[in-house]
């Protein structure tokens, strides 16, 4: 009796030990990232808030875009936060012909449901190419957007230029942006440099009007002020989390989580979180950490 007892505690031990098993690995979500800030910041945000909602998360960042793409093809990561411009130009070959943004995300989701990959929804910010005047300029000199600059150009105003060499030379850089907004810098008031070094230009005064990426940290840490792109000349490059469809059916609540933190990222979210590391020289745990907090999310 005693050793029918001890069979019977000894299954029922097992079996609570091998679902207890099977619900941690159900829970086990790779979160995947590419190796510059904002991604590394993407990625722990992820991975802190789902670990909040019980799940166990390993992070696989510093990945080039086309590496972390492959990962989630390839099963070696679940998730990722991926920009709708680079899939519809880079994954997917199209041409951009001023598409707007909602159509570049439809194309990208569309496309992508064909190979199992999700594109859940779109946050609100947009790491695209734009142009920056410093603050004082832009109340100063009326300079609010692109039409804005284009008339100041026309009209004789004499502004030059930072940017790097390929938005330079590149079909879809600086030369159809003159193009579509009607003016153009006379080619001594262009300094061509490399990207980092732009930001710097501008701050110190010895630029105008510089290049950026629009959620870049420096941008709000300098003082700077993006000119709105009113003719749609740069594609849109929405910061939206991808998903393995076979993920999501294994976790319904997951989709549910990453859209949550998408609805609070916007331009400014994002360039004060990268400032914070960039700029601020803070750790990309402490910043995620600190955000989530600040969100009620942990």
């Amino acid at each position: 009796m005693k050793n029918t007892f001890k069979m019977i505690s000894f299954g029922v031990i097992l079996v609570i030990a091998m679902f207890s098993v099977q619900t941690v690995l159900a829970a086990s979500i790779v979160v995947g990232g590419k190796g510059f800030t904002e991604q590394l910041l993407l990625a722990e945000v992820t991975g802190q808030y789902l670990t909040s909602k019980g799940f166990d998360v390993e992070l696989k960042t510093g990945m080039g875009t086309s590496l972390v793409r492959e990962a989630l093809e390839n099963r070696q990561v679940d998730l990722y936060w991926e920009y709708t411009g680079t899939a519809f130009l880079t994954f997917h070959k199209n041409k951009f012909a001023n598409q707007p943004g909602e159509e570049i995300y439809k194309a990208v989701k569309a496309k992508d449901a064909g190979i199992g990959i999700v594109w859940l929804n779109a946050s609100s910010a947009n790491n695209t190419y734009a142009l920056a005047v410093r603050q004082a300029d832009s109340g100063s000199k009326g300079l609010k957007t692109l039409e804005d600059l284009a008339a100041k150009l026309n009209a004789g105003d004499k502004l030059t230029l930072g940017c790097n060499i390929e938005f330079y030379k590149r079909d879809d850089g600086l030369k159809p942006l003159q193009k579509k907004y009607g003016f153009e810098f006379p080619r001594s008031d262009i300094k061509r440099m490399e990207t980092g070094l732009v930001y710097k230009a501008l701050k110190d005064g010895d630029v105008d009007v510089g290049l950026v990426f629009a959620t870049d940290g420096r941008i709000p840490a300098f003082n700077f002020v993006v000119l709105r792109d009113t003719k749609n000349y740069f594609p849109a490059y929405a910061i939206t989390p991808t998903v393995r469809e076979e993920t999501l059916k294994a976790h319904p609540d997951l989709a549910e989580h990453l859209n949550k933190l998408s609805s609070l990222i916007d331009d400014a979210t994002m360039s004060a979180l990268n400032a914070q590391v960039d700029v601020e020289k803070k750790s990309v745990t402490e910043v995620a950490d600190g955000f989530l907090k600040a969100k009620g999310l942990k």
